[in-house]
């Protein structure tokens, strides 16, 4: 997987983060700095961390799954994909109060839901026998946090909640277009 690649999926993988991120922004605008930091590295090492459980995972199915490994990869991807594209047009909960990020609960809950995609594409790194796992894993972390710390401190400040369902359809074209590109190569 080359760096353009890397840091198309790592964005990719972090617009539920950049998402819950803005929501969280507009309805506590006013967190302490400890709790945006907290939810920001909870991401991170969820998104970071689910993909090398998903390329462990893989790695034991890959002698009997063999050569269909790239239809495998390109199935999860185009199904992440195609969901994200799903979920962007969906009229948002009208009252999200379970997005207090005050709570550890809700943080560990909301880093684990995020982060379920990321196990499906660690899973097609096996199948694809990806040879950069660790630097993926960091890179991916690295850039959820950043997104996740960097989307509350600014889109607090905007009233458009419409950014997130837009990072939504570009996230999930991103991955639709990464699994056809394994498919096909």
């Amino acid at each position: 997987m080359s760096w353009i690649e890397l840091i198309l999926l790592s964005i990719s993988l972090a617009i539920d983060c950049f998402a819950i991120s803005c929501v969280v922004g507009m309805l506590q605008p006013n967190l302490e700095k400890r709790y945006v930091w907290r939810f920001s590295l909870a991401f991170g090492i969820f998104q970071g961390g689910m993909p090398l459980i998903g390329w462990l995972f893989g790695e034991s199915l890959l002698g009997p799954l063999g050569k269909i490994g790239p239809f495998i990869a390109f199935g999860i991807l185009a199904f992440i994909g195609g969901k994200m594209l799903i979920e962007s047009f969906k009229k948002e909960d009208e009252n999200p109060q379970h997005l207090d990020v005050t709570k550890w609960k809700n943080v560990l809950l909301l880093a684990i839901a995020t982060s379920i995609d990321a196990l499906a594409v660690g899973f097609s790194f096996a199948m694809i026998q990806e040879q950069h796992v660790a630097r993926n894993v960091i890179v991916i972390g690295i850039t959820s946090f950043l997104i996740s710390y960097i989307a509350y401190t600014f889109v607090k400040k905007l009233t458009n909640p419409k950014i997130s369902q837009y990072a939504e359809i570009i996230g999930g074209i991103v991955l639709i277009l990464i699994g056809l590109k394994i498919l096909l190569w």
